[in-house]
């Protein structure tokens, strides 16, 4: 029986020697090291700068590459500055014959030239790639290579102003299909003329982009640069900060084409190579992914100014320090939310944002419809950090329809009455969690253009604070609209009003009973009617809609963004744009074509705020919501800010993983009392069945 007493106390004694928690999943040489835990939910499909166009590729690719440009990661208004440029790109304006245009010709100019020069001795990532030997492999050479790792020979050069004008080219490549070539071909003087160049090389034959001109992007010195677009695009400028722009060595491009790395899927979609902080070191879709520190990045300061808020959070506590400061960022894959939560909990990922299933557990509601951490968090030394994003979510009128429609001050009356009656705050307290704002026009906070005021046809200001109008006198606009109790006067029949949605499925009947029970408080019927996004899309395009929901994120942060959703010469019906309510006010155009191409100036704010004061009293929209971001962040990390237009900002943030070590240790103690009086009872049952075979 000895034996067995043994067993028990060998047992207890590697239970208390566990040198990590005994659920990690990380192996425990890295308990202490300089990582950031992350996640990813779904496989990248492109890490090419010219074909990625999805938020979960550029962080991994805004990480490894570097553009022109950048936003500033603290200051809000978003706020363009240089990324591997010098500074600012010069913009000249030019007349048909190339001469240059003075300020005051500024309106007559054929064509815009940025001028761009980069930083001196900014060097690439060590890469294969950039070894002439790894350029003709043989089969033997080729059977001994699985991944990027396995190439023996490295090597690096310095980043030139050719390597960008190079990627612009490859905008061009039909090869690669860059979903931004479409849009790019109308800006940038003779892109579309080199794709049809490239269409006409037989696809069995190699490409190389050197060895065509490009009339739209020069590179004029070794460190210097042109780019020149057809007329004035202000909003260009944005596109320099995308991954689109950044530079692609030629060599690359050679490298990747050999036939046997693409058989064995090492292309450049899978094995990125650039200048930034860091490389793509593991492509495991199916596990995990891994960034690692550069030893070849230039190095960049952390930033020395932002808000008002920053100094108080601890923001700028790392001022004019060398970026990166955290060595590894580990992605692991994770399909569910569930495990990702727990393991959140558990210290295992280093921040998390809040699923609607764990919304309880994470906040407590204070009020009014105002949040705060719960308890639980607060208890963790877990800090709760909101934003709000640059997306707009409203609900539009088909300004073609017979009903809804119109620019009279009755139909502006009704769509006011509507706006009213709809309680966005309600429907972000019991729909959203809380989380989000009522928005008061089409322009976000955060956006230039946007002066947090309120909208005086839907509020009003009583004892100092922003309140909605009361339905009584939503129902007061609904008479003077000639619907009074929401009967038509001129038929004296209810007015039934058509609600169009993608929304169909048993979870969204609470919230579509609630959007029928709002137009009820003033007398209308609303009819939903439930279909699909392809049938929704056509329906808007031939203009049999009356009543719709849409959303808007941001491409860039720029005003002209939301604000041409509702330029008459974009109408859905006339022109197949994305005014999908066929606004069309003459006033508001006029406003808007001289608005586009301003700088970001007090005289650009009045022509917005005359254009929003147009808009909020023709009420296209019923204006909707601003969502605002919630995301939880352990004690240990820290620099964190959300930046809802930057995906470059993983270089920013800064670990403490000592203090990451010890809450591992705290929270993750193995309980091991139940499995002793398991094992004790397997003890007695054996001892029995023992002396029973010894009788």
């Amino acid at each position: 029986m000895s034996n067995y007493k043994h067993i028990i106390w060998i047992f207890i004694f590697l239970l208390g020697g566990c040198s990590k928690p005994w659920n990690s999943p990380y192996p425990a040489e890295e308990r202490f090291n300089n990582t950031v835990y992350s996640s990813f939910a779904d496989r990248p499909k492109h890490l090419d700068p010219a074909r990625s166009y999805s938020a979960n590729e550029w962080i991994f690719i805004q990480s490894v590459y570097e553009t022109p440009l950048q936003y500033h990661y603290l200051k809000r208004p978003y706020e363009l500055i240089p990324g591997v440029l010098e500074e600012m790109p010069q913009v000249v304006y030019l007349s048909s014959d190339g001469s240059i245009l003075d300020k005051s010709q500024r309106s007559e100019a054929k064509f815009t030239e940025y001028r761009l020069k980069i930083k001196q001795g900014i060097r690439y990532q060590d890469h294969p790639a950039f070894v002439e030997d790894n350029y003709k492999l043989s089969e033997k050479q080729l059977n001994n290579i699985s991944d990027l790792r396995d190439f023996k020979k490295t090597d690096s050069r310095e980043l030139t102003a050719n390597d960008f004008v190079y990627q612009i080219k490859r905008l061009a490549n039909p090869r690669l299909s860059s979903p931004i070539f479409s849009l790019m071909s109308e800006y940038i003087v003779g892109l579309n003329k080199l794709n049809k160049q490239l269409k006409d090389v037989p696809k069995d034959l190699p490409l190389n982009l050197n060895n065509y001109e490009l009339e739209g992007a020069k590179a004029t010195s070794r460190y210097d640069y042109t780019i020149k677009i057809n007329g004035i695009n202000e909003q260009f400028m944005f596109w320099l900060a995308m991954p689109f722009f950044a530079p692609v060595p030629s060599e690359a491009d050679v490298f990747y084409a050999q036939d046997g790395l693409i058989k064995k899927n090492i292309i450049m979609d899978w094995y990125p190579v650039g200048t930034g902080p860091y490389m793509l070191t593991v492509n495991n879709p199916n596990k995990e992914m891994i960034l690692d520190r550069n030893p070849n990045f230039h190095g960049e300061l952390y930033p020395n100014s932002g808000e008002v808020s920053d100094d108080k959070n601890n923001l700028l506590v790392d001022s004019g320090r060398e970026l990166p400061f955290v060595d590894r960022i580990h992605f692991m894959l994770e399909k569910e939310s569930t495990p990702y939560w727990q393991k959140f909990i558990q210290g295992y990922y280093d921040r998390s944002g809040i699923a609607s299933d764990n919304f309880d557990q994470a906040i407590q509601v204070i009020g009014k419809g105002q949040t705060e951490l719960s308890d639980y968090m607060k208890d963790k030394n877990i800090r709760l950090i909101t934003s709000d994003s640059t997306s707009v979510y409203y609900t539009a009128f088909n300004m073609r329809d017979s009903i809804v429609g119109g620019y009279s001050e009755e139909k502006q009356k009704l769509r006011q009455a509507i706006s009213i009656a709809i309680n966005e705050e309600e429907y972000i307290s019991i729909f959203r969690n809380g989380r989000g704002s009522p928005a008061h026009g089409p322009i976000p906070p955060g956006i230039f253009g946007n002066k947090n005021d309120f909208n005086p046809y839907v509020y009003e200001m009583i004892d100092g604070s922003v309140v909605r109008k009361s339905i009584e006198q939503a129902n007061q606009l609904m008479n003077e609209a000639g619907y009074p109790g929401g009967i038509d006067t001129s038929t004296g029949k209810p007015l039934v009003l058509y609600f169009d949605t993608t929304a169909s499925s048993a979870d969204d009947q609470p919230r579509l009973d609630w959007i029928r029970k709002q137009f009820k408080k003033i007398g209308i019927q609303l009819v939903v009617r439930p279909t699909n996004y392809n049938r929704l899309q056509e329906k808007m395009r031939k203009g049999q809609i009356q009543i719709f929901e849409l959303g808007w994120n941001a491409d860039y942060p720029d005003p002209e963004n939301f604000l041409f959703l509702l330029y008459g010469k974009n109408s859905k019906v006339e022109s197949g744009g994305e005014n999908g309510s066929n606004y069309q006010n003459s006033e508001f155009d006029q406003l808007f074509d001289q608005m586009k191409n301003m700088p970001n100036t007090s005289e650009r704010q009045k022509v917005i705020d005359q254009m929003v004061e147009i808009l909020r009293k023709d009420s296209p929209w019923i204006w909707g919501f601003i969502p605002k971001s919630y995301g939880l962040y352990h004690e240990w990390l820290q620099n964190a800010k959300p930046n809802a237009m930057a995906r470059n900002t993983l270089k920013y943030l800064k670990i403490n993983p000592e203090l990451r070590d010890a809450y591992r240790q705290r929270n993750n103690e193995f309980v091991w009392w139940p499995i002793l009086i398991v094992i004790v009872g397997i003890f007695f049952v054996v001892r029995r069945l023992a002396g029973r075979s010894a009788k």
